[in-house]
């Protein structure tokens, strides 16, 4: 009998660990990423402006290339910069901006690219998209997986805790958004990835169900290693699914309704999360996840990050149109503004007992 299989791009090296920084030259050179050293790093002018100084001297044959934010006209200037280079990779250096931008440089001229994550804010740090803002308000723009990922454990401590926490949110989000997935299946017929599902939802489950907090080695592995998984999944379904239902669309009309006043994602898509779940009638799940964000210290309503009642209403209803084509819960009940309101109260009155 023919042996079946499938060729899943994932990254050479997942090194998670503290120290981790320190060895990034030789992780490089043994793995023939880049033997000669020749590197075009992307930092930011804060975290990744800190660690040049740390890194330069292990690093001679690298440029620097400053990015200035997180908007598709960066990431074309960063790309343009590199042009005039003979690099062997890029390395994007820093938080979620800079490592999307570096992604979709790295992309834009056919160069691999090493993501070194400051911080653990969302699944963006291994997966094969580049959500970047554009005129039209932000884009997620589909791009190579890195070719190794690099986390400094000793590095994510000092970050801001609430980049911990905003990652946390992410992941957990994972196991309704496959709910959502196999709603989908169920009602429409549309097509599931296992695979793909599998390592996103034990991803979610993996950090949903860990004892650990947000200053212990052992969870910040966890949470980081769930949000690779999280990002290999989406590269084996081809699109964000695995890791996107009605926990991001609610997030995306916060962020479109409200510009200025939106919370970070991962707080926004772990509420999403935990309401959605109710709205799936699975009660116990519900109230785990809110639980489980409350413990890690992640709002589980919309007042706790400035929202109205009504106003995170009106976005449970703009919701679907964030994601036209793409079936969840919100498209599955089609709730009137008055039953939203309804349901919205009830989950409320559920995660505050």
């Amino acid at each position: 009998m023919p042996v079946l299989t499938r060729l899943i791009p994932s990254p050479l090296v997942v090194d998670v660990r503290p120290g981790a920084l320190d060895d990034l030259a030789s992780v490089l050179a043994d793995q023939r990423i880049s033997q000669s050293g020749m590197l075009a790093v992307a930092i930011s002018d804060g975290s990744g402006a800190r660690l040049r100084r740390r890194l330069e001297p292990s690093l001679p044959g690298a440029d620097w290339f400053e990015v200035g934010g997180g908007t598709i006209d960066d990431a074309v200037r960063l790309a343009d910069g590199m042009k005039s280079g003979r690099y062997d990779a890029v390395v994007g250096l820093g938080g979620g901006k800079v490592i999307d931008c570096a992604k979709f440089a790295a992309a834009r001229v056919g160069l691999p690219m090493v993501a070194v994550a400051t911080n653990l804010s969302h699944d963006g740090i291994c997966s094969p998209v580049s959500i970047l803002d554009n005129d039209a308000g932000r884009g997620s723009y589909g791009v190579p997986t890195p070719i190794a990922l690099v986390v400094d454990l000793a590095v994510i401590r000092e970050a801001p805790i609430r980049f911990v926490r905003s990652g946390i949110g992410d992941a957990v989000s994972n196991v309704s958004a496959v709910a959502d997935w196999e709603l989908a299946h169920r009602v429409n017929g549309e097509k599931v990835d296992g695979l793909a599902a599998a390592l996103a939802r034990q991803a979610g489950e993996a950090v949903l169900r860990h004892p650990g907090g947000c200053g212990d080695d052992g969870f910040l592995t966890v949470l980081t290693e769930g949000l690779v998984l999280s990002g290999i999944a989406m590269t084996i379904a081809g699109h964000t699914r695995p890791s996107s239902g009605a926990c991001h669309e609610i997030s995306h009309a916060l962020d479109l309704l409200y510009p200025g006043r939106a919370a970070s994602h991962g707080e926004q898509v772990g509420i999403g999360a935990a309401f959605a779940t109710y709205l799936r009638g699975d009660r116990e799940g519900s109230l785990l996840m809110a639980d489980t964000l409350r413990r890690h210290g992640l709002p589980v309503t919309a007042r706790e990050i400035g929202f109205g009642d009504e106003e995170f209403v009106r976005a449970v209803g703009f919701a679907p149109q964030t994601r036209p084509g793409r079936y969840t819960i919100l498209e599955h009940l089609e709730l009137s503004p008055a039953r939203a309101g309804e349901a919205y109260g009830e989950y409320v009155a559920a995660v505050s007992g």
